[in-house]
């Protein structure tokens, strides 16, 4: 545990680390006064694709969480330069919501949500405004052969009456239909723990990122390079670690178990 208390800059999960729906979970304020009392950083990173930062910083702010822009990462951004660097004015289908639609046209990426002549890419996010006819518009164009990009590979999305299905599902859903499969952006491919160490000024061996899904928030961190502590008050249970080839370096009960690990 020596290792953990050595940690500078700590990347969260949120849906399912810090808070479930609008619950706050106990000691997560906590938590994130002892990272500022230690004059470290903390930064959120999330694969939900369906809300703008804007929007998190809202909920957080209903939580008692003052942050601000800087203080995010999400797979939208990650995708954003994604597109940026490989699909520079070129017209991408945008499967996701509305907020998921505006942060692709904030980044300056020639979107489309109708099918038309001339579309390279289908590019889809976690969607809960999510109808037929964005599911046939995706057949039609994966059926035509345009590349194919989707924000993470989340399986579901935790709520407080269970789970919903994440993009990861319905992605699932459209390879039943085309034999497709997107390139994934987000965890656990290690862009944002990467963009986020950069922005912090922090090492890799002062980072430690925490969140509750060992193949997305966990294995983002291995392929990184930095720490990682699973929490079981999301998706996980123990019985999943035990079963998985994927190691967290730590394990804890929940955000407040790490927060009493620190101060001991």
């Amino acid at each position: 545990m020596d290792n953990l208390k050595n940690k500078k800059l700590f990347l969260l999960d949120m849906d399912g680390t810090i808070y479930l729906d609008d619950m706050l979970f106990e000691g997560a304020l906590d938590f994130l006064s002892y990272v500022k009392s230690i004059n470290g950083k903390y930064m959120f990173l999330t694969n939900n694709s369906s809300k703008s930062v804007d929007k998190y910083i809202d909920i957080l702010k209903g939580l008692g969480i003052k942050a601000q822009e800087e203080d995010f990462l999400t797979s939208t951004n990650a995708t954003v330069l994604h597109l940026q660097k490989a699909y520079c004015g070129k017209k991408i289908y945008a499967f996701g919501t509305e907020s998921f639609k505006q942060q692709l046209k904030k980044g300056g990426i020639n979107i489309v949500d109708t099918l038309e002549d001339g579309i390279d890419c289908l590019v889809m996010g976690f969607d809960t405004e999510l109808t037929f006819q964005k599911l046939e518009d995706a057949c039609i164009l994966l059926n035509r052969g345009v590349d194919y990009i989707a924000t993470n590979p989340d399986w579901v999305c935790p709520t407080w009456y269970g789970y919903v299905p994440d993009c990861g599902s319905v992605s699932e859903m459209l390879y039943r239909a085309t034999k497709r499969r997107p390139v994934f952006i987000g965890k656990p491919e290690p862009t944002m723990a990467l963009l986020a160490i950069e922005k912090s000024g922090f090492s890799k061996e002062e980072t430690l990122i925490i969140g509750d899904r060992i193949y997305t928030d966990i294995a983002c961190g291995i392929n990184a390079g930095v720490s990682t502590a699973l929490v079981l008050s999301g998706e996980t249970a123990l019985n999943d670690v035990k079963e998985s080839s994927i190691k967290p370096e730590f394990v804890f009960d929940n955000i407040k178990k790490i927060y009493e690990t620190l101060i001991k």
